[in-house]
């Protein structure tokens, strides 16, 4: 099938509604486990189920969750958001899982569930694979598994995972990526193997969802500190629901002081503002500008490139009011390299269903 594009949602999340909604997917042993330990959700409390930021009210069915049917979902986005193709980005507590067996066989049947019951029910359809970092090993078999299948456009990672993502024992991940020409998506989320503040623990829920830009920036850091893209240059990282407007002062700060600490990481051979624009790219939602033409158009000056923005609705999440996914405030003359050709540029397979 080919598509005539109109715009590419870049984050949109279908909803586990429940452990129960996966036992089809596990193998006979995995599956008693399920049932004679009681394992009811893995739902991560990075999006508590009832929070006004999690769905709108409209969009909630049974139980009050959303995003649990194609249908709507493909209403949604496909009619009243008006995109062409989707990527389905599904945040299932499998990070939370400290038994790497258990992380294993419940990511499996969350990429097996992601197929059967939304990618071969609308052909608009596409996903990232969900991978259980908890062992690497484990996380390339799941990637070179689900490979195969041209509709998986991507590898998803939170970003707060257990340990910085530039990591040398990570490697292997971005390896494969980079090999099936998948780029490395880090979602706003995260396992709670550390607290989520530089400072510890949070009392409230406020103060998880606003820390999560220090997680991005942390990440990114590491990336580019490690040596990531020296040693993958073919591999591009999207920033999912990270906010937009921290990027440049902290790359201002981050290329300051690498000019004076350059020689603790010689791989890190320019500047890593230059490397950012060349492999990292952001989602729209949040889009954390005010509805001000002239701010935005600073803001997205100070990115110095046109390149970096990729359309999302983040539907169910409510980052925005009405149904016009791509804020307001974005100038007119960038609309189709965020709705499609920046999306098309970063994932090289979305380009099979253009015509």
């Amino acid at each position: 099938m080919t598509i005539n594009l109109h715009a590419i949602d870049c984050d949109v999340h279908p909803t586990v509604p429940g452990m129960k909604a996966l036992l089809p997917y596990l193998d006979d042993y995995w599956r008693d486990s399920v049932e004679e330990r009681g394992i009811g959700s893995l739902e991560s409390i990075s999006y508590p189920p009832n929070s006004p930021l999690t769905a709108r009210d409209e969009w909630r069915g049974t139980g009050g969750l959303a995003g649990t049917d194609v249908t709507q979902l493909s209403e949604t986005v496909f009619g009243r958001f008006g995109s062409s193709l989707a990527i389905c980005n599904c945040l299932y507590g499998v990070q939370l899982v400290f038994a790497e067996d258990m992380a294993r066989a419940f990511t499996r049947a969350l990429n097996d569930w992601i197929v059967k019951e939304w990618l071969d029910k609308d052909a608009r359809l596409r996903a990232s694979i969900v991978v259980p970092l908890q062992n690497i090993e484990y996380a390339v078999d799941e990637i070179e598994r689900c490979a195969s299948d041209r509709r998986f456009v991507q590898v998803l990672v939170l970003a707060m995972e257990e340990a910085p993502l530039g990591r040398r024992s990570n490697w292997p991940v971005y390896a494969a990526a980079e090999r099936h020409g998948l780029p490395l998506g880090v979602h706003a989320g995260s396992a709670y193997r550390h607290p989520v503040t530089s400072l510890g623990w949070p009392s409230y829920y406020i103060e998880d969802y606003a820390a999560q830009a220090q997680g991005f920036q942390s990440q990114l850091t590491s990336l580019i500190a490690e040596g990531v893209f020296a040693k993958f240059p073919s591999l591009k990282v999207v920033l999912m629901e990270s906010g937009v407007t921290w990027l440049p002062g902290f790359l201002w700060r981050f290329s300051k002081f690498w000019r004076g600490l350059r020689t603790e990481v010689p791989w890190v051979d320019r500047p890593p503002d230059e490397i950012v624009r060349d492999h990292v790219r952001l989602t729209v939602q949040p889009f954390d500008v005010p509805e001000d033409s002239e701010a935005a158009e600073r803001a997205i000056e100070h990115l110095r490139s046109d390149d970096i923005l990729l359309f999302a609705s983040d539907y169910p999440h409510w980052q925005f009011d009405g149904d016009e996914a791509m804020p307001k405030a974005i100038p007119r003359a960038l609309y189709r390299k965020i709705l499609v050709d920046n999306p098309l540029a970063t994932y090289p397979r979305l380009k099979e269903a253009v015509r």
